[in-house]
């Protein structure tokens, strides 16, 4: 299977989505929106699988591979929130973001080839980047959520949401972290070395880690939260792939390889 056919599989799995996230506002179709928005999930997957025997490596090198994963897990983490509290709309937010990303992959089509520079053969590296991207979906999430009180209003109930979201979200970013110190032990001989990516992303676990104690400490200061919570994606966003832009990564950054 080749990019080629991804149109086929996109197409199909984000009307899947989209049907989902319409039957979860409607009474007693709980069976029809798991049904539908875990099709589509199964279909998303079967690309992905087949990219993967195709590329015989992990897809997970460039952005836009990296983006398949991101809008498969966006999905993945609404119907594990519906699932969970019950909430009707973040199927609709998670689809519409996987929507997004997809559509980013389809209108700027990258080179998927079969090569695999050494340090990216570890077998710490897909487990590392899978994590991240489970990670960034469930924090993407979260950042919806919180953009949307702003909206509309705050809401205690709602906001528990951002907490749960936000406390599964930083545990796994701590393994992804773990994972890649891994990592980096078996292909750079260090654990860590404060190379521009990896202080970005200490940066974001402190953010993240700080907006978890302000809600703690000062649990009725919803704005302030909802907007610590953006600037905490904001910087998720420049350790994802804003790294890669700035002039301190280039031709220093080991992490740099995914722009090409």
């Amino acid at each position: 299977m080749t990019w080629d056919h991804f149109i086929y599989f996109a197409i199909s799995a984000v009307l899947l989505w989209a049907a989902g996230a319409f039957f979860a506002f409607k009474e007693k179709k709980e069976k029809q929106v798991y049904a539908f928005t875990i099709g589509g999930l199964l279909v998303f997957f079967a690309f992905i699988l087949g990219l993967w025997i195709h590329l015989e490596r992990p897809p997970l090198r460039t952005m836009g591979e990296t983006r398949l994963w991101y809008s498969f897990f966006l999905p993945l983490a609404g119907i594990i929130t519906y699932a969970r509290w019950r909430y009707k709309w973040i199927l609709t937010f998670s689809s519409l973001l996987a929507l997004v990303f997809t559509c980013i992959n389809l209108f700027k089509p990258e080179i998927h080839d079969k090569t695999l520079m050494p340090a990216l053969q570890s077998p710490w590296f897909a487990p590392h980047v899978i994590v991240y991207m489970f990670c960034y979906a469930l924090l993407g999430a979260a950042t919806l959520v919180a953009a949307f009180m702003l909206v509309k209003g705050t809401k205690e109930r709602v906001f528990a949401l951002t907490d749960n979201l936000v406390y599964v979200g930083l545990s796994f970013m701590t393994i992804g972290m773990l994972f890649g110190a891994l990592w980096a032990k078996e292909a750079w001989g260090h654990y860590w070395a404060w190379d521009p990516k990896e202080t970005w992303a200490a940066a974001t676990w402190f953010l993240y880690l700080t907006y978890i104690h302000f809600r703690l400490a000062r649990p009725l200061r919803h704005k302030f939260a909802a907007w610590l919570l953006i600037l905490s994606f904001c910087s998720l966003q420049m350790c994802w792939w804003g790294i890669n832009y700035l002039p301190s990564a280039q031709g220093r950054s080991v992490h740099t390889y995914n722009a090409k």
